[in-house]
């Protein structure tokens, strides 16, 4: 399942992407428009700033942009910086040691197959394809 940390980054990019001709936005403009509480906000952009996905600057005229076109984020990317891992059972999260069962177990193709389509799927989606097509 993704977690709220997950759907709310998610939000805030796709939030700076559409704006991004606006330079940099006020944390606290985002938090409002997202209904998402500032100080969880905080938390989450930190992370991305750390994974170098936003800039942000403080200051009069501060706040954050991103540093990429939204054409070139995939949600695959923002999701696994946020959760961690996306793996539908933990056998297959990155850096799992190997399974003493994984040769005599019947479900892990089924199981690597899913986790495949997963990140196929989100790896392929883009910020651009999430954004209004109104804005």
């Amino acid at each position: 399942m993704i977690s709220t940390r997950g759907r709310y980054a998610l939000r805030v990019m796709l939030d700076l992407a559409e704006r991004g001709e606006a330079g940099f936005i006020p944390l606290k403009d985002v938090a409002e428009r997202q209904g998402i509480s500032k100080k969880y906000l905080e938390i989450i952009v930190k992370d991305l700033v750390n994974a170098e996905l936003i800039e942000g600057a403080s200051g009069k005229g501060g706040g954050y942009r991103l540093v990429r076109e939204p054409k070139d984020y995939s949600v695959g990317e923002i999701l696994e910086l946020m959760e961690g891992t996306i793996a539908p059972v933990a056998c297959l999260a990155s850096g799992a040691k190997e399974c003493p069962r994984a040769s005599a177990c019947e479900t892990l193709p089924m199981w690597a197959e899913f986790d495949a389509m997963m990140h196929d799927f989100f790896y392929s989606k883009k910020l651009t394809d999430l954004l209004r097509k109104d804005s």
